[in-house]
């Protein structure tokens, strides 16, 4: 016996259920599958054979009527059951990203768990029988399973209708749509930071007002801070404020800057938005509500054009046709006391910008491991151990483990791979070249960057 399901009030009390509650919240275009790992045979097991080709055009009908109408009709019915069955028959694992697509919307416990079991079936593993969707999308990333044929215009199809205001962020480019998932909030779509209005998102901060460190009084010395410095001009972003706001764009130093700060990878940014190629305007860099493999997908508001958060670079929309990439600047990840100490002249970001919040993801809701499937992690850290990471002259990623990093340089150890130095910076650690420039590095969760950069060298080694 089948029933009727509803989907837009069910998602959208949901939506609303869990921003007013908490603000929590591309990698490359799928190229070849290279040999997985041993770590992931281990834990995931083999992976099943993936046909190629397009599908035939009874499990076309299928899909039409599992993913597309179910969600524009905002039913699950009958029809979708059989359609569902259909998919589940047909031992095409491709179409299991469209099964994670949906699950990430379905309203209730048992549709959740009939999708988990179609999902299982194409894949060959047992049905989860908690967590469906997390177990299942983990099992597609690991295995780096193949999307199916059209799979962008049906998974647009999924998400647009669910949630409004990505019809300019679902588009063709250099971004790999399958580890894209909705990260629980709606797209902020703001053209300008006017946050005393709710506006049922991640609310960026636009040129927030900042205080000397004398009156900063309402910041405790041990409360952690990412310390930024341009042309000798020196500001502070209190974690605090930025696990509300996960977005500033300020200037600083005479230069524009956009911050993102992903609090479930551990990693504040600093990128220049200025200075860029004839014809490119300053972006105004915005959270989407979007997550690659628990990592937040920012854009820029005036072009859509959606950016990978960790590197920096254009990879839909007109920015990405005119090839942009950002350059960072350093963020140091320290505490209030020794950056206010190390540099007196600091300004930091005001306390209303907090808006009346204070969390502590980090030590909280964070604290066990990615909250948000990620798949295989590269086993030579801890998924959660602090690493400096920053990219050389001749583009090789390098990631120093933070805790030893400090250790050694305390001692007055010499830190060095290829160009990069390391040195200490009020209280935390900064990458500079031999010449001591800055070199843009950043602190981050291990399993964020060894996904994105996972051909990454590490200290030590």
């Amino acid at each position: 016996m089948t029933s009727s399901i509803g989907f837009k009030p069910r998602i959208f009390f949901f939506v609303s259920l869990v921003t007013l509650s908490v603000f929590w919240l591309g990698a490359l275009r799928a190229q070849e599958a290279a040999p997985l790992p041993d770590y992931v045979i281990e834990k995931f097991g083999k992976p099943p054979a993936v046909p190629k080709g397009p599908l035939s055009k009874e499990l076309q009908s299928a899909v039409k009527a599992a993913f597309v109408d179910s969600v524009t009709s905002s039913t699950w019915g009958r029809d979708q059951t059989i359609a569902l069955g259909e998919i589940a028959a047909s031992k095409d694992p491709r179409i299991a990203w469209l099964i994670s697509d949906l699950m990430r919307f379905a309203p209730r416990r048992q549709m959740n768990a009939e999708l988990a079991e179609a999902a299982a079936r194409l894949l060959g593993i047992k049905p989860p029988t908690s967590n469906h969707w997390g177990v299942v999308t983990d099992q597609l990333i690991a295995w780096d399973i193949p999307a199916p044929p059209d799979y962008l215009r049906v998974k647009r199809a999924i998400f647009t209708n669910l949630v409004p205001g990505w019809e300019k962020i679902f588009v063709d480019g250099d971004i790999d749509w399958r580890h894209v998932s909705w990260g629980g909030v709606l797209i902020d779509d703001r053209k300008y930071d006017t946050t005393d209005e709710p506006c049922n998102c991640i609310p960026a901060a636009d040129n927030p007002k900042v205080s000397s460190a004398k009156d900063a009084t309402w910041l405790k010395d041990e409360d952690i801070v990412f310390g930024i410095g341009v042309n000798g001009e020196y500001r502070a972003y209190p974690r605090r404020i930025m696990e509300v706001r996960e977005m500033v764009n300020d200037t600083l130093g005479g230069r524009h800057l956009g911050i993102p700060y992903c609090t479930l990878c551990g990693a504040a940014q600093a990128y220049f938005t200025d200075q860029l190629p004839e014809g490119i305007d300053r972006p105004i860099l915005r959270t989407s509500g979007l997550l690659i493999r628990s990592n937040k997908v920012m854009y820029d508001v005036n072009t859509y054009s959606v950016f990978d958060t960790f590197l920096g670079k254009a990879v839909t929309g007109a920015l990405a046709e005119k090839k942009l990439q950002l350059k960072q600047a350093s963020v140091v990840t320290t505490d209030w006391g020794t950056w206010k100490k190390a540099h007196p002249e600091t300004t930091v970001l005001v306390e209303e910008l907090a808006l009346g919040r204070d969390f502590d993801f980090r030590n909280g809701r964070d604290a066990n491991g990615p909250i948000f499937p990620v798949g295989d992690v590269d086993p030579r850290l801890p998924v959660h151990e602090d690493i400096i990471g920053v990219v050389t002259a001749s583009g090789k990623p390098v990631a120093f483990q933070r805790s030893k990093a400090f250790v050694a340089l305390k001692k007055g150890d010499v830190i060095a791979y290829e160009n990069v130095r390391l040195k200490l910076e009020a209280g935390g650690i900064r990458a500079v070249d031999a010449d001591g420039s800055d070199l843009g590095s950043h602190q981050a969760f291990w399993f964020a960057w060894s996904q994105f950069h996972p051909q990454t060298a590490l200290w030590p080694g």
